[in-house]
C-alpha cells in the first residue's frame, strides 16, 4: 500500500461523513443515527473520563446528541462533526461538574484510598481512578489533551481559556497523577 493510501482512505471517511451530515440536516433521521452510532463509543468515553459516573456518562452522552440534533442546522462544517460533537459532549459535561461542584468541594482528595496492583487490569483501573481524582479543571485538560488528542489551542477554544491556561492545567495533572500512582 502506498502512502497515500491511509490519507485516500481518511478522506473517503471524511466525505462519507459529510453526506451524512447533509443528509441529517434534511431531517434524514437515519442518517442522523448513522452519525450517532460512528460516534457514540467516543462521546461516552469522553463523557466518562470527564464525570468518572458510568450513569452520568450515558444521559450527558445523550444529552449531546440530542443537542447537536437540535443545533445540526448551526453546523457550518468548518470542522469535522467528530469535533464539533465533542466541543458539545464537553460543553454538557463541564455544565454538569459545574452544577456539583458544591458536593465535589465537600471531598478531600486525600480522603481517596488508591487501589494497587501489579495486574495490567488493575493498573488501567488505577490509572482510570487517579484522573478520576484530578480538580475538574486538571481533569478535561487532561483528557481532551492525552486522551482525545485535541491541541491546546484547540483546548484553549473549547473551554475559552488561554493556551497557556490549558498548559499549567495539564501539567497539574500530570503532576498529581504521578503523585496519586506512586502511592498506588
Amino acid at each position: 500500500m502506498s502512502e497515500a493510501g491511509p490519507v485516500v482512505e481518511i478522506a473517503k471517511e471524511r466525505e462519507a461523513e459529510a453526506a451524512l451530515v447533509l443528509r441529517a440536516k434534511d431531517n434524514d433521521f437515519l442518517a442522523y443515527e448513522q452519525l450517532y452510532r460512528l460516534h457514540v463509543g467516543r462521546v461516552f468515553a469522553l463523557c466518562f473520563r470527564l464525570c468518572g459516573d458510568r450513569d452520568m456518562a450515558e444521559d450527558l452522552s445523550q444529552e449531546a446528541f440530542v443537542l447537536a440534533w437540535r443545533k445540526l442546522s448551526n453546523f457550518r462544517g468548518d470542522s469535522a462533526f467528530g469535533s464539533w460533537l465533542f466541543r458539545i459532549a464537553t460543553n454538557s459535561t463541564l455544565s454538569y461538574l459545574r452544577k456539583q461542584t458544591p458536593f465535589k468541594n465537600s471531598m478531600d482528595i486525600d480522603d481517596l484510598v488508591e487501589e494497587g496492583s501489579a495486574d495490567n487490569t488493575d493498573e488501567q483501573m488505577n490509572l482510570e481512578s487517579a484522573i478520576s481524582k484530578l480538580p475538574v479543571g486538571a481533569r478535561t485538560v487532561f483528557v481532551l489533551y492525552s486522551l482525545e488528542g485535541y491541541t491546546h489551542d484547540e483546548i484553549g477554544s473549547m473551554l475559552d481559556i488561554a493556551q497557556g491556561s490549558s498548559k499549567a492545567q495539564l501539567h497539574r495533572a500530570r503532576k498529581l497523577l504521578k503523585g496519586y500512582l506512586k502511592v498506588a
